[in-house]
């Protein structure tokens, strides 16, 4: 098993009925954890990539309701190192 995090930021703050439909998802043979941060309108799913891949995860987010606008980058791109 090849567990990965995915980090996905959402527009809309999600409905009861969305809140409820996310709590499902770890049902989702392949999912391992799902973490909402609303304060940074984010949505973090730990997954086994053996089984599943960010764009499955993201369409699986999308299916509950909630409104997802970009996947984030977990790790921070290198600076460019300066010119010498």
């Amino acid at each position: 098993m090849t567990t990965v995090d995915v980090l996905f930021r959402y527009a809309t703050q999600p409905t009861d009925q969305t809140a409820m439909a996310l709590g499902r998802a770890r049902d989702v043979y392949g999912i391992r954890a799902v973490t909402i941060d609303q304060t940074e309108r984010t949505v973090r799913v730990e997954f086994d990539a053996t089984h599943l891949n960010a764009a499955v995860v993201r369409k699986l987010l999308t299916a509950t309701g909630l409104d997802v606008v970009e996947e984030v980058a977990l790790v921070a791109e290198p600076e460019a190192a300066p010119a010498a």
